[in-house]
């Protein structure tokens, strides 16, 4: 019986060789393409957005990152592209690295090589009307006059009678209760027409705004109403900082409200002291102080920001009961009293010392 005969044919060496090199070509031809096209776009994405010169004001936050003040700048529509924006300042010929927080007048039509130096330079805008975020109605109250607004031109502006049919956050407000805690944080233009009631309308309708479907929805689903809400916001805001805790903190305080315990909290303690002209204590008897008494104090303690709002709509979905900020500036967290005293005793030496 006769064998069968398999034969295999392989490309001649050349052939592959050839073939490898035309593959290489492709890949390089491929990626000098890419790189022209992705400057391209990258030079783009440097010019003006359009050529409107109408300003708009943007505050670049204190220790806000690169990333963070693209974002910002792109979403308020002065510049195209976040990462353009900090290719160009990564790798720009002289130091762009420090970028100066402050309220800035930019425009569509300028480049980014435009509102880099801006920014580089600290080139704040004039004519701003700022009110900060954990401000007491007092401290507005005189940043307005330190503005150029008379002291009775403000105090009219801040008659809340003025405002409480106009604005739904109003609806639960108790009577004779101040603007306290209403009065949102932003700045505001201010030319030689502007009067003092232009720039609290201004802020009462930027806080209306803030207070969306969803967080008068969360604060009811906590069991608070809008004025509620705000008050314990304030609360946190006065009492953390770090974006991370403020859910959780907010869940603690909506945890000992729910359990029927104090609240616990010395700047509310602190606020009744101030507010009645007293040194800021912790056993100033006023009805603000809940290390004293249960619930919710009667009112806000300061304006609040957004975050703040959105901690306690949607509080971190924990079992805390307390918590306590170390030297170390971390906030450390607890579901018993013994392991909150033990946490305030490693973490809290210096800090809870003197309060």
């Amino acid at each position: 019986m006769a064998r069968k005969v398999h034969y295999s044919y392989k490309k001649p060496a050349k052939h592959r060789i050839r073939l490898a090199w035309i593959i290489i070509l492709l890949v390089i031809a491929f990626l000098v393409l890419a790189s022209v096209v992705i400057r391209q776009v990258y030079y783009y994405n440097l010019k003006s957005v359009s050529k409107s010169n109408r300003a708009t004001i943007i505050t670049i936050p204190s220790g806000a990152n690169l990333e963070a003040i693209a974002k910002i700048l792109k979403t308020s529509g002065v510049i195209k592209s976040e990462w353009s924006f900090e290719w160009y300042v990564r790798n720009d010929n002289f130091a762009r690295s420090s970028l100066e927080a402050g309220t800035y007048d930019l425009r569509p039509d300028q480049t980014v090589p435009e509102i880099v130096t801006i920014l580089t330079d600290g080139e704040v805008a004039s004519n701003l009307v700022v009110i900060l975020p954990g401000q007491r109605i007092d401290q507005i109250e005189t940043a307005l006059m330190h503005d150029g607004f008379k002291k009775a031109a403000v105090m009219a502006a801040l008659n809340t009678n003025l405002y409480v049919n106009k604005y739904p956050m109003f609806k639960t407000l108790p009577v004779g209760a101040s603007l306290e805690g209403f009065l949102y944080p932003d700045s505001f233009a201010k030319d030689s027409t502007t009067t003092a009631q232009n720039i609290i309308n201004d802020s009462l309708t930027e806080m209306q705004n803030r207070l969306t479907s969803n967080i008068v929805a969360g604060f009811a689903a906590q069991g608070l109403n809008i004025y509620q809400g705000i008050t314990l916001s304030s609360i946190v805001e006065q009492e953390v900082n770090s974006p991370a805790d403020l859910p959780i903190v907010a869940q603690v305080f909506i945890a000992r409200l729910k359990a029927g315990m104090d609240l616990g909290s010395d700047v509310t303690a602190y606020y009744g002291a101030i507010v009645a002209g007293q040194p800021p204590s912790l056993t100033y008897d006023s009805a603000y102080n809940t290390l004293l008494y249960p619930g919710l104090p009667p009112g806000p303690i300061s304006n609040v920001s957004e975050s703040y709002l959105q901690a306690v709509a949607h509080p971190a979905n924990t079992n805390y009961l307390y918590f306590v900020t170390g030297d170390n500036g971390i906030t450390y967290y607890s579901t018993t009293l013994q392991e909150h005293n033990s946490q305030v005793q490693e973490y809290c030496q210096k800090l809870c010392a003197s309060e």
